[in-house]
């Protein structure tokens, strides 16, 4: 979908740009008598990272522990992200120095996960000689079976997309966890088919996981002091729960399917009434499937953040067509104007891409003027790089050269960076709750969290520690971050 990306403040909902690797976990009470190390690497969306702990948790119950130190490891795993060509070269980049330190260790089985095993499968595994083992997205219960056709010296390979996968019984291990902010996965799948993008085809058609599941695993979570949970789904307002299966056979359901069903809405008000000393957030939304019922249950209730991560893409509605978003210009205006009504202090973020095929200087004024009028608290923001098999790159022409690609992006990011410090100004005298998830990068003797508008808040220690939530003072601003002082 995308080549640059730039995050002006805080965490990217979608795409993430490094890696997380798991850390120490728990011994599991597997079948497999001596425990084997195993490595795990993620790339790209929150939904990869959420992905791994499940991988790590069906492979604990197998014998394995995890391992920091990739060169005593005896499974090599990375989930990857096939979203942008600069992620799947940064993969191929990592698997050729996997193969390095495999000479000197021979045991060592190299595997991918995730949305590039599925379209690369072959490549990987006979043409490049990458990888000994090619995992998709709904096919992780199949990893023991898989590890043992390793063993027997034998290639392992399950990309079968499944209509009803979605983990909901696979306690996650939170081995990539801060231990104060959790993921939680409710959907599985995309039925959008935006021409751009990939996911359709990777992680297959959307599915709901039950509503129960997710309870007791938010439930959880809370018992284990963990004091933030993030609803995951590649669209998380298309979640509906009717008993099982794929959301687009609904109108198939019986009647009495259809009068219990539980829609987005319904679940958030749930799980915010079940674990209310838990701020709750999600991601991500596209803005034709959310409905108003969606932000009165944000105003509801005051343990769900507000913040809300809505994806525009241009604000050229030729261009949205194009790109078979499901709204236009006018619509994303409604829709904004909606949230700041019924949510009024709501922080909004956006994906943007520019330079897609046939954009000419009108439609990229118009994504600067949608951007000066929603006035976004931050942005993620790309051009526009073709991915193999979507409809653009079979369809399309990619007609728009590549400096003029990086003016208009640059464009875009000047015009971001000008409104997340007008926000941020805004907030300069309040106090506002943050909630503590550790170090600051740039200091030890600062703590750094967010506020409930999901705004990086920084300020100095003194007796807290990650997880309290405490007053902060906001004294001064950047672009990305609020800077402040303890006032409780």
């Amino acid at each position: 979908m995308v080549e640059t990306t730039t995050d002006t403040k805080g965490k990217n909902p979608n795409q993430h740009n490094g890696t997380i690797t798991l850390a120490e976990g728990q011994n599991g009470d597997g079948i497999i008598s001596e425990k084997r190390k195993l490595y795990v690497e993620s790339y790209g969306c929150q939904m990869n990272f959420s992905d791994s702990e499940i991988v790590a948790s069906i492979l604990t119950k197998e014998g394995f522990e995890t391992t920091r130190n990739v060169d005593e490891a005896d499974l090599v795993l990375l989930n990857t992200c096939s979203i942008r060509d600069k992620a799947e070269q940064t993969v191929r980049k990592r698997l050729t120095n996997f193969n390095k330190i495999k000479r000197a260790n021979p045991q060592m089985k190299i595997g991918v996960l995730g949305c590039m095993a599925e379209r690369l499968k072959d490549k990987l595994l006979d043409e490049e000689k990458l990888v000994d083992m090619v995992v998709g997205p709904d096919a992780y219960r199949d990893l023991p079976n898989l590890v043992k056709e390793l063993d027997a010296g034998r290639k392992a390979v399950n990309v079968i997309l499944s209509k009803e996968e979605t983990y909901s019984d696979v306690s996650p291990v939170r081995l990539g966890s801060n231990g104060v902010s959790a993921f939680v996965s409710i959907t599985r799948g995309c039925d959008n088919m935006c021409t751009f993008c990939v996911v359709p085809f990777t992680r297959g058609r959307e599915r709901s996981r039950n509503p129960q599941t997710i309870i007791e695993e938010c439930k959880e979570l809370m018992v284990n002091n963990f004091k933030e949970i993030t609803l995951l789904g590649q669209n998380v307002d298309s979640y509906l729960w009717y008993g099982g299966g794929l959301k687009k056979d609904f109108e198939k359901a019986s009647d009495a399917a259809k009068a219990s069903a539980v829609d987005f809405a319904k679940l958030l008000d749930m799980v915010a009434q079940e674990v209310p000393g838990m701020r709750i957030r999600f991601s991500t939304s596209n803005p034709q499937d959310m409905g108003d019922d969606v932000l009165h249950t944000i105003a509801k209730h005051d343990n769900i953040c507000n913040y809300i991560h809505l994806p525009v893409q241009s604000g050229s509605s030729r261009i949205l067509k194009l790109m078979n978003r499901g709204h236009n210009r006018e619509e994303y205006f409604d829709l904004v104007h909606r949230i700041k009504t019924i949510i009024p202090d709501c922080g909004i973020s956006h994906d943007m891409i520019t330079g897609f095929p046939t954009e000419t200087e009108e439609d990229h004024q118009e994504t600067l003027s949608l951007m000066e009028r929603v006035q976004y608290d931050f942005g993620y923001m790309f051009y526009y790089s073709e991915r193999p098999n979507t409809y653009a790159a079979r369809k399309m022409e990619d007609d728009i050269p590549l400096e003029v690609k990086k003016r208009r992006l640059n464009d875009i990011i000047q015009m971001q960076q000008k409104h997340s410090l007008a926000n941020n100004k805004t907030h300069l005298g309040k106090i506002e709750e943050v909630l503590i998830e550790g170090t600051s990068k740039k200091s030890e003797d600062e703590w750094y969290g967010r506020n409930p508008q999901n705004t990086v808040v920084v300020f100095p220690k003194s007796n807290e520690k990650p997880g309290d939530f405490v007053k902060v003072k906001i004294e001064t601003c950047t672009t990305a971050t609020l800077l402040g002082k303890r006032v409780d």
